[in-house]
């Protein structure tokens, strides 16, 4: 019986299987290095950002109950600023619950606000509110002109008449060690209780 040569046949068969093997090696490697990447980027995210979500209407119209905000945690943000909205926790307040409001003075500075006229005035100087959504009428208990003291921050919510801060006993100043960091970004709108709608159109940076 006369023998057939398979050589070429043995050789294509084993060149497609070490192909195989290596496109299998080649995914693998990138597969574990995008789950690396993903596991790092994760990291830093929980680290640096951290998600919450609006309860109430003390910060409307700039947010409105149910909105989710990208936070800037903390560790890097330490200098809040005028205007910043930062979220914080009294732990003498509702059991330390997370209040979302915005930074309306820093430590040196006096506050002072004409009720009747609802103006909001800091170092003498009258605000340019154009976030309220309510000018500022509702004295909460407070004395006015108040001087905010070392490393603490006056803070109000833009919601000025359904707003309970800095105008309140019960809250008071904000220890600047009380804010958790700094609201920098809409993720997701809060679901609109009348359209039952969310308007994605709102998603962006806040101001």
């Amino acid at each position: 019986m006369k023998n057939i040569d398979n050589t070429p046949f043995d050789e294509e068969k084993n060149s497609h299987k070490e192909n195989t093997t290596d496109r299998q090696k080649t995914f693998l490697s990138y597969l574990h290095d995008m789950v690396f990447a993903l596991v790092c980027i994760l990291l830093v995210f929980m680290l640096l950002f951290r998600l919450v979500v609006v309860s109430g209407p003390s910060m409307r119209q700039t947010l409105e109950n149910g909105d989710s905000l990208i936070l800037l945690n903390n560790v890097l943000y330490n200098q809040p600023k005028y205007g910043d909205i930062v979220v914080a926790c009294k732990k003498d307040y509702k059991n330390g619950e997370p209040i979302i409001k915005r930074v309306i003075a820093t430590e040196g500075q006096t506050v002072d606000i004409d009720f009747t006229a609802g103006l909001v005035f800091v170092d003498g100087k009258a605000l340019d509110e154009p976030y309220t959504n309510t000018p500022t009428n509702l004295a909460e208990g407070m004395t006015f002109p108040l001087t905010v003291g070392k490393g603490q921050l006056f803070v109000m919510g833009d919601n000025r008449n359904e707003s309970k801060d800095s105008r309140d006993p019960h809250i008071g100043l904000i220890d600047k060690r009380e804010v958790l960091g700094r609201a920098i970004f809409l993720a997701l709108p809060g679901v609109n209780p009348e359209t039952r709608e969310r308007d994605f159109g709102r998603i962006g940076v806040l101001n």
